[in-house]
């Protein structure tokens, strides 16, 4: 015996015995709903990106000086050979011992370095120097934007380069 499924069960299970008599596709009114939620959505986001731009470039600054610190303390021992990363608050740049390349900091982010008096080259340019035995003469390199900072730290004794989250200096 062949069990049989009567027209109700049909009906429960969304078919119909003439088929279905809506075609697939939207309302107009819903694609209409769908453009509203994307013209919203297109004025929202780049606002939320901008805003947020400002802090990524301050840790991104962050994070690539205390790469070229410790890139200068590693050419130091590996080379046996003093290595400096050389900072330029006038110019917003530094460069790093070893590498042709000039780094760059973004224009909204503001800069103040603390050095040894050995290692001041002017009135905006200074220097964190490393050592052969992986010491320095230590430092920290300030980066702020409003009420966020780091503080990019070398420990004179050891060299260890930390990135901090600091108050920003007035």
């Amino acid at each position: 015996m062949v069990p049989t499924v009567s027209r109700v069960e049909k009906v429960r299970r969304g078919t119909s015995p003439a088929g279905s008599r809506r075609a697939g596709g939207f309302t107009l009114l819903e694609l209409l709903l769908v453009m509203a939620l994307a013209a919203i959505m297109m004025v929202l986001v780049p606002m939320k990106i901008s805003s947020a731009l400002p802090g990524t470039q301050l840790k991104s600054a962050a994070r690539e000086l205390a790469a070229g610190l410790r890139y200068a303390r590693t050419h130091a021992l590996t080379s046996r050979e003093e290595a400096t990363l050389v900072l330029d608050t006038e110019k917003r740049s530094f460069k790093v011992t070893g590498r042709d390349r000039s780094y760059d900091i973004p224009p909204s982010v503001d800069i103040s370095l603390l050095t040894a008096e050995s290692e001041t080259r002017g009135e905006h340019v200074g220097a964190i120097r490393f050592f052969p035995d992986g010491g320095s003469t230590g430092g920290r390199i300030t980066l702020s934007h409003g009420e966020r900072g780091f503080g990019v730290d070398v420990d004179w004794l050891t060299g260890k380069v930390r990135i901090l989250d600091v108050e920003p200096e007035g």
